[in-house]
């Protein structure tokens, strides 16, 4: 993470609407399209990234497939039909949040 940690308790919510979005992604991938929609602002290192996919993983809202791509394998990881309801319901949540923190902070 750059400059703070306020991304942390975000980032399954932003790796669901990455999947969501690209429909398959592998780790440096998501990483690297976090950065590039923030400006640089979230920088999701491997430590922070991969354990949450094993843990979405091992809780059956993703899974992952190992494709051949120029003579190397890349993990992909997919969103489950349980992974699509989560996202949905973890969107909404979300944009409450939002919407309730710009409330309080334009006081």
């Amino acid at each position: 993470m750059k400059k703070n940690g306020l991304y942390k308790g975000t980032l399954q919510n932003i790796i669901l609407k990455l999947l969501v979005k690209e429909v398959k992604m592998y780790g440096y991938q998501m990483t690297q399209r976090a950065k590039e929609l923030t400006q640089g602002e979230l920088e999701m290192t491997e430590g922070a990234l991969y354990p949450i996919l094993h843990k979405l993983e091992n809780d059956g809202i993703i899974y992952s497939s190992i494709e051949t791509v120029n003579g190397r394998d890349r993990k992909y990881y997919f969103l489950t039909e349980k992974g699509k309801k989560q996202q949905v319901q973890q969107e909404a949540e979300m944009k409450s949040y939002l919407f309730n923190l710009k409330t309080i902070f334009e006081i």
